[in-house]
C-alpha cells in the first residue's frame, strides 16, 4: 500500500484518539453505517477464524459473503494487522 501523505495523517488522527467514545464520534463522521457495519464484520469473522472456525460456521455466525471471507482468511493467513490487534486483545 502506498503510504501517502493523508493516509498517514488519517492513521495518526486515529492513534490520537483517546477513549471509545471518541472513536465512536470519529468514526461515525468518517464513514457511513454500512461502511462501520463492514469493518464490524470483517473484524468478527477474522477473530473466529483465528479461533480455528470453518468457513461455514463464520458464514453462519456473521453472515459475511463468502468472498469477503476469503480476503479476510488471506490476511489471516498472510498479514499482520489483524493477528496484531487479536492477539493484543486476548
Amino acid at each position: 500500500m502506498h503510504h501517502s501523505k493523508e493516509l498517514k495523517e488519517l492513521f495518526k488522527a486515529i492513534l490520537s484518539l483517546e477513549n471509545e467514545q471518541e472513536c465512536y464520534d470519529f468514526f461515525e463522521d468518517l464513514c457511513t453505517i454500512k461502511e462501520i457495519e463492514q469493518m464490524t464484520q470483517r473484524y468478527a469473522a477474522a477473530k473466529l477464524l483465528n479461533e480455528g472456525k470453518t468457513y461455514e460456521e463464520v458464514i453462519e455466525m456473521t453472515e459475511i459473503s463468502s468472498a469477503t471471507l476469503s480476503r479476510v482468511s488471506k490476511c489471516i493467513k498472510y498479514g499482520k494487522g489483524y493477528k496484531n490487534i487479536i492477539n493484543k486483545q486476548k
